[in-house]
């Protein structure tokens, strides 16, 4: 089990005495969002804005985005699954995608051969629905037995709510719900193998009551030719508690089931079933719980204090499951974090702990071995300045010559395309030797990697013209924000460089190193004209200049760096990538009329707040599926889950802080505002399209200049559905931060 980090903060849970009051919102009527009139000015404002941005100029970049897009040579990311390797892949000829897979032994080979189990195509043809397929969950087989039967999640239109349905990956086809085959409802929820007969599931199809944030209330023991509606109900949490999550876990020797209470985005109750009845695991609600096999793995998000003994927030403890069940509370530290190192995920082979670390934003992998009291050993395969992450590929895989102890490393960097490597772990032998599969042993400790290269991301642009460095800004509080730079080697630092600005800062997500040939060809390598005497050598121009903050409310240097930026302290955040900005001006990299900068939900909030609290730092924004009009965002599509992050506008106390900011209300006259880009999705389930609207309608009304708003018609909280649809979004921010930037003309 590979669990993610989050963060804490107190449940609001509150109910207010009175309520905030509602300023006017004259554009509260394009909260319909399939409404006949307003589509209607959402086909009238993407008209405006294609006929804007889709010049020649742009057909040219969204081909070149496409072609990384669709390129056949990108890595297949695989899962296992028995003998099986499984892959979903998109090309130009499978735009909606192909569920497939293959041996190892193909796999390992420039042109596998792939069995292709469903046609996402041929199925959205077929059944005149545009599906997006959202995955698929194997049921365990009987011992002996190869993987058969597959609950597979698909949506109608990219957004969180899915349809699953049985599928017979032998027969490739789905199992025919008159025969006794599982077919639930299009919903958001989760759905769980118990048996081969049995589901658990978690949904809000049907009468099944959902929470206010529009998630799953209860959850259901569904049998084989049942319905919904006579499914006896198993699990239920409060209305204003975020979702309910039950899953069974089919580990040999290991069963058990769970089910989780998320109380919200940072808080959550876990129980597991015994005796009929559920068992909370007795921690606080901010401490993350793991289980694998026999361990119980703890995070605290806040110091815990146990039997006298303080753990600090984003550590990571283990116990004996059964025995803290029990009662005792011996607890092992695994990893404490450092002012510089955190804890970003784990995953558990089948006998050894991976850690994936990030040590100021760059990767450090350790390795821990149980049964030699957690030793802890390095492994030396993250260069500076690059994202390097290791995971399991089938901690269950028990055969003799198995791959239990198997794992994936995938690293990747600014300038350096994807690769994937495979190694096996294994306890050094007395003479330091071991017996691994795979060659290029590496002694850590007491473990021995064994590990190769499989396979490698093709290049998209010429890396080596280009440099990466990692820059510290100091933010208005006096914090050292990181930040990274990837620029063609030498720039003058003249501050004439077309540069742009990303970030997130929220709910504890790192931005790390990543390679996208999609960065490199529509930003780095797209070039300015030439102009004499702007300090360039005769006949030169210039290309553009990527930065990636690590803003705290980011999860870079652990719960403490998110926590940090929560609620009433949101301003931090801002003030951080403000902070950056200024520094990319003062060391000449850059200047206002040259700086961008660019973020998609969360971020499409920090880069709101950049328009209305910085925009003479800015100038262009491109703002994405995002949150802007935070009086009412909790009464929005999935909005009302991510109080513990923003606050509740509701309370009045929480009002005042919130208003500071939430850039649809912070719009004044007479303000130079930077050129802004605003885009969504209507399909968009999360998030939702609304708040972008009406946020490009204030702006509009008020005569605010060089204002342009682009909403596609599906591919849900991500924007885009297939391959075509995502290099249409990208190519048009692309193409409009390069044209108020470098050409002046957006």
């Amino acid at each position: 089990m590979t669990t993610t980090a989050a963060d804490s903060a107190p449940a609001s849970g509150a109910v207010p005495t009175r309520t905030a009051p509602a300023p006017t919102d004259e554009n509260i009527w394009l909260e319909d969002i399939y409404g006949e009139e307003q589509l209607a000015w959402v086909r009238e404002q993407n008209a405006r804005t294609e006929d804007l941005l889709e010049d020649a100029d742009y057909a040219k970049l969204e081909g070149d985005i496409l072609e990384v897009l669709d390129s056949t040579d990108k890595i297949p990311m695989v899962s296992k699954h028995g003998e099986w390797y499984y892959n979903f892949w998109k090309d130009r000829q499978n735009p909606k995608g192909l569920w497939r897979r293959t041996s190892w032994d193909s796999y390992c080979s420039d042109a596998p051969t792939w069995d292709v189990l469903l046609d996402v195509d041929a199925l959205a043809a077929a059944d005149g629905v545009e599906w997006v397929f959202h995955g698929a969950n194997l049921l365990r087989p009987e011992p002996g037995q190869p993987y058969r039967r597959a609950l597979v999640a698909l949506s109608p239109d990219g957004g969180d709510a899915n349809r699953y349905r049985e599928f017979d990956v032998e027969t490739r086809a789905f199992v025919d719900p008159a025969a006794g085959g599982f077919d639930l409802p299009t919903a958001k929820g989760n759905v769980s193998w118990l048996d081969a007969d049995t589901l658990l599931v978690a949904t809000t199809a049907g009468d099944l009551p959902r929470t206010a944030s529009s998630y799953a209330r209860t959850a259901v023991r569904l049998r084989r030719g049942q319905v919904l509606a006579d499914a006896p109900r198993i699990f239920e949490i409060p209305e204003d508690h975020m979702m309910a999550i039950v899953a069974h876990d089919s580990t040999p020797g290991f069963e058990r089931t769970f089910a989780v209470d998320w109380i919200d985005f940072f808080n959550r109750r876990t129980s597991v079933l015994q005796d009929g009845g559920w068992v909370p695991v007795d921690v606080p609600t901010d401490v993350n719980t793991g289980v694998h096999r026999e361990w119980l793995l703890f995070r605290p998000q806040r110091d815990w204090t146990v039997n006298g003994t303080t753990y600090a927030a984003g550590s990571l403890l283990a116990a004996d499951f059964q025995a803290y069940l029990a009662g005792e509370r011996e607890l092992t530290v695994l990893f404490a974090p450092d002012a510089h190192t955190s804890l970003q995920s784990w995953s558990w082979t089948r006998n050894f702990l991976l850690l994936n670390l990030l040590k100021d934003v760059s990767s450090e992998i350790r390795v821990l071995d149980p049964a030699e009291s957690w030793r802890s050993s390095l492994l030396d395969a993250c260069p500076p300045l690059h994202d390097v992450n290791a995971f399991a590929v089938d901690d269950e895989d028990e055969a003799e010559g198995g791959c239990g102890d198997d794992f994936w490393l995938v690293a990747t960097g600014f300038t350096t395309p994807n690769t994937l490597t495979r190694g096996t772990l294994t306890r050094a032998t007395a003479d330091g030797g071991a017996s691994g599969r795979i060659s290029s042993e590496t002694s850590v400790a007491g473990v021995v990697s064994s590990h190769a290269e499989v396979k490698a991301s093709p290049s998209f642009f010429n890396e080596e013209d280009y440099e990466v460095q990692q820059h510290f800004a100091v933010s208005a509080d006096g914090t050292k924000v990181p930040y990274f730079q990837a620029a063609t080697r030498g720039l003058v630092l003249d501050g004439q460089n077309p540069t742009q600005l990303s970030g997130y800062g929220g709910f504890e997500v790192s931005r790390t190193p990543a390679y996208s040939g999609t960065i490199g060809r529509a930003w780095l390598e797209r070039r300015t004209a030439a102009v004499p005497g702007d300090g360039l050598a005769e006949g030169h121009s210039r290309g553009g200049v990527y930065v990636v903050a690590n803003i705290r409310g980011g999860g870079e240097y652990g719960p403490s760096w998110h926590r940090a930026a929560l609620q009433e302290n949101r301003h931090r955040a801002y003030e951080d990538f403000a902070a950056v900005a200024r520094d990319l001006i003062s060391r000449g990299v850059t200047s206002r009329e040259r700086l961008g900068c660019v973020g998609g939900s969360n971020g499409g909030l920090l880069v709101g707040n950049m328009l209305t609290r910085y925009p003479e730092l800015f100038g262009a924004v491109s703002c994405g599926v995002p949150l802007l009009d935070m009086r009412r965002y909790t009464k929005l599509s999935a909005g009302h889950s991510w109080i513990a992050e923003y606050g509740d506008p509701d309370l009045p106390e929480h009002w005042e802080f919130i208003r500071t900011f939430s850039p649809y209300h912070q719009l004044r006259d007479g303000v130079e505002y930077p050129e802004t880009f605003i885009w969504t999705a209507t399909s968009d389930d999360r998030v939702g399209p609304v708040q972008a609207r009406k946020m490009a309608a204030r702006m509009l009304a008020m005569g605010i200049p060089n204002v342009w708003f682009h909403e596609a018609l599906e591919g849900g909280h991500a924007g885009a559905s297939d391959n075509r649809q995502a290099a249409a979004l990208q190519g048009r921010s692309q193409h409009f931060l390069w044209k108020a930037l470098a050409e002046g003309t957006a």
